[in-house]
């Protein structure tokens, strides 16, 4: 089931007649009161979350999401009539899984929908993967990751990113590879979602982080530790 959280009537009534006639199971709500009442009975499968809401605003929702130990892997696009490059960073960094602005279209939204349930549906009964370097471990199959001793919370995409780079630790992975593996769509030129997600899992993964080699008009490794 997919949950979106929207109070602009029209926009909420068209995107979910839409999922549900395209074979997408979908509800609407207009207030973080009722959206919250029906994950505390029925958590969904993906999440598509407004930014401007009555109650309480959609970062603040998300930051509830990435909380809750039942919600916390709960894939997140956050849809908004902000499209700036810094609206898309910050949504990104709150740790929504994409960033879609408004107006946008159906068939847009509808193939990043299936991206992500795509993905996490193979992270979920993904193979026996596991990489370690020193403090570092990853774990695909328990879906987790470790920065010595603590677990570090990641979102699908940055789990996904990180499982890549790491699968092949010293192969240089272009943007154009990455965004068709990882969210199923070619590179523009001017796509900064890779860039963002490279950004902040460098920041969750700490002293780590700098393992996650740029490649300098490339894109990016996992480097072998120096």
């Amino acid at each position: 089931m997919i949950y979106l959280l929207e109070d602009d009537d029209n926009i909420r009534n068209f995107v979910i007649y839409a999922l549900n006639n395209s074979n997408m199971k979908a509800k609407g709500f207009e207030r973080p009161s009722d959206f919250w009442a029906a994950v505390n009975c029925d958590k969904p499968q993906l999440v598509l979350l407004d930014i401007m809401l009555p109650e309480e605003d959609g970062y603040e929702v998300l930051k509830k999401l990435r909380s809750r130990q039942d919600t916390k892997k709960v894939p997140v696009i956050m849809l908004s009539a902000k499209g700036t490059e810094y609206d898309k960073v910050l949504g990104l960094d709150s740790g929504a899984d994409d960033y879609i602005a408004k107006p946008f279209g159906i068939m847009e939204l509808m193939s990043r929908i299936n991206a992500l349930l795509r993905r996490a549906g193979e992270n979920d009964s993904g193979g026996d993967f596991r990489f370690e370097y020193e403090g570092l471990h990853i774990d695909s199959v328990r879906h987790v990751v470790t920065v010595d001793g603590v677990e570090t919370a990641l979102t699908y995409k940055e789990f996904e990113l990180l499982c890549m780079l790491a699968g092949e630790p010293g192969r240089v992975f272009t943007r154009d590879q990455i965004l068709q593996r990882i969210w199923g769509y070619e590179f523009d030129g001017e796509n900064r979602t890779v860039d963002v997600h490279i950004r902040t899992l460098r920041s969750k993964l700490g002293r780590y982080g700098d393992l996650v080699e740029t490649v300098r008009g490339i894109g990016y490794k996992m480097g072998i530790g120096k």
